[in-house]
């Protein structure tokens, strides 16, 4: 599996990998936050609404960072392969795309509840096992019943 590839390459911590898929199926996200010890903990989402993809990685990094919150993680290393979204919130692109505006002030106020977090950008092929976990979650048959509310932005 490539996360362990990356994981050997960076330095010992906590960290968030994430990613976010909208296709014909759905738009569906996952994320792993991995502990200092190792442990994986994944999560997967699917939402049920229109989303591009890019709003997709918006969703998974927001929905890993408020896992890592649940935790009390103190430090978190973010990675994903939405070189958009990790260039945008360390402010080295511009937001210009009005659906994803919203999600700055989001990811923001997340970041604040960390004593530290880097976001990094990696390659898609290190990124497998999140994007499997985003496809999984359209390929999941939820009942109705069984969903969260949107989260309004």
């Amino acid at each position: 599996m490539h996360i362990d590839e990356v994981e050997k390459d960076e330095k010992p911590g906590w960290k968030l990998f994430f990613d976010g898929d909208a296709n014909m199926k759905g738009v569906g996200m996952g994320a792993v936050l991995i502990s200092e010890t190792g442990h994986h903990y994944p999560i997967t989402a699917q939402l049920r609404f229109y989303c591009t993809n890019n709003m997709a990685e918006y969703e998974a990094c927001i929905l890993g960072l408020r896992l890592a919150v649940d935790m009390r993680v103190q430090k978190v290393l973010v990675l994903g392969d939405a070189d958009l979204l990790v260039y945008q919130i360390q402010g080295e692109w511009e937001t210009r795309d009005l659906k994803l505006i919203p999600y700055q002030p989001c990811l923001q106020d997340l970041c604040q509840r960390f004593r530290s977090v880097e976001f990094r950008h990696m390659p898609r092929i290190h990124n497998e096992v999140i994007d499997a976990l985003a496809t999984l979650a359209l390929m999941l048959h939820h009942p109705d019943k069984a969903y969260i509310d949107p989260l309004h932005i």
